[in-house]
């Protein structure tokens, strides 16, 4: 394995060239030169590709440019020591220390892991400065060869580097701890090549975890396979980062848990950074998480998303970002009706306008805690109301994000308003979004040349991704789609007795089928995209939004009854304690309370949790149950008319959850799936 790199692959100051391309390709040419590579162009090319993906500098004067290439016949690394340093990318300059890691296609775990071991060895300030020292090709060599021999320092050893040494400098005493304990964090590391930037992430999370007093523990998912944490582990981590360039593999074993996702590159540059904001996301009820069930990818997934994977992931994101503007703005105009009274809707904006806090309204007083009141409700309602025009031109703008990063925030929030106007509502910021994140993905890919590069992302796409979105939906999607909504309220107009029993039941086990997941949020999306046609007077919407509420509650609530009261001993201690949390976020409407107990167990939990869910669909239509507010829970009774029938139709969906969920455990039996990997976690 040692003769992976030999003293012709050893450039040691020698002019290579004045930028990273003529470097790659000289350092190539002499891969080919030995015979390792039978076309130094495509070994170039495919190095470059990679490097075009994401630079491949790295702080402290590196850069490792690699590729798995069908021209490499013997895996190799081609290494440069450059006067003066040439830019690749890194935040703090050129990179002296080249390293060209070249492996073929079809590549050996050995080699594999051998590659894997160099880029390790980058991490460590003795492995470098020697490289620097060296005056001769034969001095590298034994440098290299000692680092590929021999296993790199454990990462919990006292600090060697300047990033572990600066985070010891500046770790504060108990700044990452939670109730009284280190915190307990899990991380994946993943790279597009699974070769260097994976563990050279890994490396860096554990050293700074080790330095920061964090009980840290990362899977790296190599090239050469990995081995999964302990489930145990994971269920009892305060919270993941996701330092990855590709899908993490196997991630609804992660599903609940508050997350921090980055680049991998971020892995290695920013650890400690990463891990602070994974211990603050542990303490913040509002932070993003893993969302997913068992049925998430498997690890032999390939790692490039399809276009149906990017599109589900990119809806995930639009409904998630519009969450806020739905939440913050129903509370706050359900509070206008608590403050102002329900006819506040009349008139709030001249009353704002009109009046001040030193000059009070003094006719039309709706409120019945007078002039105060009625002013100050109609202030909540008018922010509230500004908070809710954003939603579809919100949920148009973050899927656009989702497929197309930045450039196709503008186009996507253009097209969502385009649909308001039309008419369209919720189903045309859908498409307006996503035709706007296509439009930005598809011209984002094109090879422009550097001069063009940075008007792209804040002039070109903008402009043409918007000219292609909302010219669509002006000219000929608009309009088809206005109709289609027209025919939707419509049917709900002509639901009574049974149908709209029926349709309580369809929302009930929507909300319950994926937790927090597409179908999910379909139902949620429905429910507050028509909450402003509730508000102005139809009480139909209403209905939906108290029906969707009461449902979405259900499962974090039975799951929480069956694992701390009625069948505790099914439940493992980390499910009991999960448990004790979903009581509250049950009650608050926070679905995603029952992802742990879903990902353990998806074929009883899930059943369970539909078939309370349906009955108490049914049952808050049933008795008329109307909301004001889109989120919030119990915690928003002032705003839920026959509150009482609401809290009894839940109370009773719980039970039946519960119950069966229960029935299923001791009576159903399941096969143990054995997981088969083969790499290490790295423990901090």
């Amino acid at each position: 394995m040692t003769e992976i790199i030999t003293a012709e692959l050893v450039s040691i100051d020698e002019p290579l060239g004045a930028d990273k391309r003529a470097v790659i390709e000289a350092l190539a040419q002499r891969v080919a030169a030995q015979g390792r590579a039978d076309d130094a162009a495509r070994l170039a090319a495919d190095a470059w590709a990679r490097e075009e993906k994401d630079e491949t500098g790295l702080p402290g004067g590196i850069a490792i440019p690699h590729a798995k290439s069908a021209a490499v016949t013997q895996a190799s690394l081609a290494f440069a020591r450059l006067a003066p340093p040439v830019d690749f990318g890194a935040p703090d300059g050129g990179a002296d220390l080249v390293f060209l890691i070249a492996a073929p296609d079809t590549a050996a775990e050995e080699h594999l892991a051998v590659l894997s071991k160099l880029a390790r060895s980058l991490m460590r300030d003795d492995f470098t400065a020697g490289l620097r020292q060296a005056t001769t090709a034969e001095e590298v060599l034994e440098i290299v060869r000692g680092a590929i021999a021999d296993d790199p320092a454990p990462a919990s050893a006292a600090p060697t580097s300047r990033r572990e040494a600066a985070a010891a400098a500046s770790r504060s005493e108990g700044a990452l701890t939670i109730d009284g304990r280190p915190a307990r964090i899990v991380a994946v590391t993943a790279c597009a090549t699974g070769i260097a930037h994976t563990f050279m992430a890994a490396d860096a999370l554990t050293a700074s975890g080790a330095a920061e007093g964090v009980d840290l523990v990362v899977e790296p998912q190599g090239s050469s396979g990995y081995k999964a944490i302990d489930q145990r582990i994971i269920d009892e981590a305060d919270a993941v980062i996701f330092a990855v360039d590709v899908d993490v593999r196997e991630q609804a074993r992660f599903a609940g848990k508050p997350v921090v996702r980055s680049g991998v590159k971020r892995g290695i540059e920013q650890p400690a950074q990463l891990i602070a904001e994974a211990v603050a996301a542990a303490s913040d009820p509002t932070a993003a998480r893993v969302s997913g069930t068992a049925a998430a990818t498997s690890a032999d997934a390939a790692p490039r998303a399809s276009l149906g994977g990017s599109v589900k992931r990119a809806l995930l994101t639009g409904v998630s970002y519009m969450i806020p503007f739905v939440a913050g703005g129903g509370l706050l105009i359900a509070l206008g009706f608590l403050l102002g009274g329900y006819n506040v809707t009349d008139n709030a904006q001249n009353v704002v306008l009109s009046n001040t806090l030193w000059n009070l309204p003094t006719t039309d007083i709706t409120s019945s805690l007078g002039p105060l009141g009625q002013y100050l409700g109609s202030v909540a309602f008018v922010i509230g109301n500004a908070s809710m025009a954003f939603l579809v031109p919100a949920l148009a703008g973050y899927i656009a994000y989702g497929l197309a990063d930045r450039p196709g925030i503008a186009p996507g929030f253009v097209a969502g308003s385009v649909a308001g106007l039309m008419g369209a509502g919720f189903i045309g910021g859908i498409v307006g979004g996503l035709l706007a994140g296509l439009a930005g993905w598809w011209l984002n890919s094109l090879d422009t040349p550097r001069w063009l590069r940075g008007l792209m992302p804040v002039v070109i796409i903008p402009l043409l991704a918007s000219i292609f979105a909302s010219g669509l939906m002006l000219l000929v999607l608009g309009g088809p789609i206005a109709w289609l909504m027209s025919v939707l309220t419509t049917w709900l107009s002509g639901l009574t007795g049974t149908g709209v029993i029926i349709l309580g039941v369809v929302l009930g086990l929507m909300m319950c089928f994926d937790l927090g997941g597409p179908i999910n949020k379909v139902a949620y999306g429905f429910a507050t995209a028509n909450l402003a046609a509730g508000i102005a007077g139809d009480d139909r919407y209403l209905q939906i939004m108290a029906t969707v509420m009461a449902a979405g509650m259900v499962p974090p609530l039975a799951m929480a009854l069956a694992s701390t009261v009625l069948g505790r001993g099914l439940f493992t201690g980390a499910e009991r304690e999960n448990g004790k949390a979903a009581w509250l976020l049950g009650a608050a409407f926070i679905s995603e309370g029952a992802i742990p107990f879903a990902a353990a167990d998806v074929f009883r939990v899930i059943p369970a949790a539909m078939a309370g869910g349906a009955v108490t669909g049914a049952l808050s239509m049933f008795f008329a149950v109307t909301a004001k507010a889109p989120h919030g829970g119990v915690f928003v009774f002032f705003a839920i008319e026959n509150f009482w029938l609401w809290l009894l139709s839940i109370a009773i969906g719980t039970l039946i959850s519960a119950v069966l969920v229960v029935v299923l455990k001791r009576f159903a039996r399941r096969t143990p799936i054995a997981a088969d990997v083969s790499a290490e976690p790295v423990t901090a």
